[in-house]
């Protein structure tokens, strides 16, 4: 798929995500500053990669894509409590993101942390009362994503990050890719498998798109710690170089800058090879792996 191509499925897809979102929130009968600080969040933008993905990763083997929207949603609200949440002064204290105000500053600490648990525990309802899913997939699906962002997951590779973090010799590159594996993967792991689930892949595709979304989480974070020292301020949304003043386990930091770009390629190499396997290499999952990796915010 060419670049005009993708930009533009790019964008029919995240316009789709996101009037869905806000409608289906804004008609949530919840007290105003709750409602206003979540859809705050909610509407700042980002490149809305997971819902993306499990749509693409649906239509490489279903149609009728209106039976994943709940799902799609309710991961981008999991992914972007998990922002509000990162943003506190407890955990990052930053004071952008998106190129905006952070949740907390924008409102308080407490609204923000009240934000951020009501989009996670919303996005269960979400699958749960989604009429064109079936009572076995709306099991499947709830149990994957609780883990994906629960402490077997996201949240454990948090806290592994925050370890990691004012080591004075950077963590081994094992230990690296399994915090990321953890922090950022098992999302995209989720959103990939979910969309070819709900799509009727074999069981067979679903291993080999597994592995192809855990080297898409690396190659994922990889560029995030890439863009951390060579990005655009204003391309980003916040300050450069937050990772270095953070002390942060990253790619750069281990293999210096080089290094990790060639640690890039060689995650998307493995990336297009499962992607082969899975029979999915002329869907657009493959034309994301460039884009994830090339991004500039």
């Amino acid at each position: 798929m060419d670049q005009v191509n993708l930009e533009a499925y790019l964008r029919q897809q995240k316009d789709l995500i996101e009037n869905e979102m806000e409608t289906r929130l804004t008609k949530l009968p919840i007290p105003d500053q709750l409602k206003a600080s979540m859809l705050y969040s909610l509407q700042a933008g980002g490149k809305r990669i997971r819902p993306v993905l499990l749509l693409a990763s649906f239509e490489a083997y279903g149609t009728a894509v209106e039976k994943t929207l709940s799902t799609a949603i309710a991961l981008e609200m999991i992914h972007t409590y998990s922002l509000i949440h990162d943003d506190l002064p407890a955990m990052d204290d930053d004071d952008y993101r998106r190129g905006q105000l952070t949740n907390h500053k924008k409102f308080d600490e407490a609204t923000a942390i009240l934000a951020g648990d009501g989009l996670l525990t919303h996005s269960f309802a979400l699958i749960a009362n989604e009429p064109l899913l079936t009572d076995r997939e709306k099991v499947e699906l709830t149990g994957k994503i609780a883990i994906a962002s629960g402490p077997l997951g996201m949240v454990a590779g948090q806290i592994l990050d925050m370890q990691a973090e004012n080591e004075d010799i950077s963590v081994p590159l094992e230990q690296l890719e399994k915090i990321h594996e953890l922090k950022t993967g098992e999302l995209l792991k989720f959103a990939v498998y979910a969309g070819a689930y709900l799509g009727g892949a074999t069981k067979e595709q679903l291993t080999h798109l597994t592995r192809f979304a855990h080297y898409l989480g690396l190659i994922f974070q990889v560029q995030d710690d890439i863009l951390d020292i060579t990005g655009i301020e204003e391309a980003l949304g916040k300050p450069v170089g937050s990772d270095v003043n953070n002390n942060k386990s990253t790619y750069p930091k281990l293999l210096g800058l080089e290094g990790a770009i060639k640690q890039k390629e060689i995650y998307v190499e493995k990336a297009l090879a499962s992607l082969e396997q899975a029979g999915a290499i002329d869907s657009q999952l493959k034309a994301l792996i460039d884009y994830i990796s090339n991004r500039d915010h």
